[in-house]
């Protein structure tokens, strides 16, 4: 009794065949190798934002600087350099960012106290959030956001079990945070602040973190922003101006009563881009912190509503990430891409609401689309990374492929088929 091959059966020994058929990807079956709509919706954001910003900008760059584009210029340059800065991270393979965590978290927290040394931190409007840089300023603060998510999601998966069952494990992390934060009250960034704290509990509870020792915390950070709020008069002023702020006008409520002015002018369908009024010397940071007022007034509700599902888009394709990387048993970038899609999602929640006065007045940029170098260069880190750890879910998903015939199933063909001669 002999075994023989059948005549159109595959060779027996191949391996290198074998071996190149196990390396096949899914860019073999015709699939795209990154999450195509994140990508679209991010470029269209920065798209958008551009234009919006070249509008808004024209009247306050011809006024103050004698160049109309003088901001249009620079939000082009620090565009080019977000779209490097973005290549890079997502050249990073995600192990790197996960063993990198702490290290960028302490050398985040080495700028912030930079910053604050005298002659090194510039000051702008009784802030000091900045260093110079030559014709750039690095904002520490702006890097922190990111910085935290990654630093966070390394901790939760190295102490699991110590964020679920002890009250240690669930403390420990918000230490270093804490002085962060801590440090970013002192320039004062107080909505940068709440920004980061928001993201991280949401990421403890996510993690698996008891509700007691969580509640206990959101109760003394909230009593502390009270406080805070409390103790300067101008952070009241902000809070309390919103609720009505046609009372004051011309004063606690200028710029909120302008935003709305705004939006009211510009209906459904909006006055048509490069027509509002508002921008000419009436709402103050119409190209950065108010820049949706101008998209409402020059592109209507429906240009807004536009912008909103656009992010809502965004944290819907990072919270699925987030559900492939935790169904495959990637953990950390499982809880990055959450931390991701829930630091995108409550800067733009956070934004839309001022813009519209469901929120306190408070200097907070749009990701992707207000002027600010530091905000845009990081919001583009965070969508490199997110790409980044789809593409590698992507590679690990894919299973090898048959070359030829009715065995293209996703059951692996046997090569060599036996029969008694």
């Amino acid at each position: 009794m002999t075994a023989t091959r059948l005549p159109n059966s595959p060779p027996a020994a191949r391996p290198s065949a074998s071996a190149m058929r196990g390396r096949t990807r899914r860019r073999d079956r015709g699939e795209p190798v990154i999450d195509g709509l994140l990508l679209v919706c991010v470029l269209g954001l920065l798209g958008l934002g551009f234009v919006m910003v070249a509008s808004a900008s024209l009247p306050i760059g011809a006024r103050d600087y004698a160049d109309p584009f003088f901001f249009v210029v620079r939000h082009g340059i620090a565009l080019g350099l977000a779209l490097i800065c973005g290549l890079v991270c997502f050249a990073i393979p995600v192990q790197v960012w996960e063993r990198s965590g702490i290290w960028l978290l302490l050398l985040s927290c080495g700028l912030l106290v930079l910053v604050l040394v005298p002659g090194i931190g510039r000051t702008v409007n009784g802030a000091t959030r900045w260093i110079p840089l030559g014709p750039l300023n690095l904002q520490p603060s702006e890097l922190i956001k990111f910085v935290a998510v990654i630093y966070l999601s390394g901790y939760l998966v190295r102490r699991q079990h110590e964020v679920t069952t002890s009250v240690v494990g669930f403390i420990r992390p918000m230490v270093l945070i804490g002085i962060a934060a801590s440090l970013i009250m002192v320039q004062p960034d107080f909505g940068t602040t709440v920004v980061i704290l928001a993201t991280v509990m949401a990421l403890l509870l996510l993690g698996g973190a008891a509700l007691w020792p969580f509640a206990l915390l959101f109760i003394t950070i909230g009593a502390g922003l009270a406080l805070l709020i409390w103790i300067e008069p101008y952070r009241l002023v902000r809070v309390t101006s919103f609720i009505d702020p046609f009372k004051d006008p011309f004063n606690t409520g200028y710029q909120l009563s302008h935003a709305l002015i705004a939006m009211g002018r510009g209906e459904w369908f909006g006055v048509g881009l490069g027509n509002g009024i508002q921008k000419q010397f009436y709402l103050p940071e119409a190209h950065t912190d108010f820049l949706l007022a101008v998209i409402g007034e020059e592109l209507g509700m429906f240009g807004v509503i536009g912008v909103i599902f656009t992010f809502a888009l965004i944290a819907w394709r990072a919270f699925d990430i987030g559900a492939r990387a935790q169904a495959m048993g990637d953990g950390f970038s499982a809880y990055a891409a959450h931390g991701f899609g829930l630091l995108l999602g409550m800067q733009a929640f956070i934004s839309a609401g001022v813009n519209t006065g469901m929120l306190p007045t408070k200097g907070l940029p749009l990701p992707f689309i207000s002027y600010g170098s530091n905000a845009l260069i990081v919001s583009v880190m965070v969508a490199a990374l997110l790409l980044r750890i789809d593409f590698e879910l992507r590679r690990k998903d894919s299973r090898p492929l048959p070359e030829t015939g009715v065995a293209r199933s996703l059951v692996t063909p046997r090569a060599i088929r036996w029969r008694r001669a």
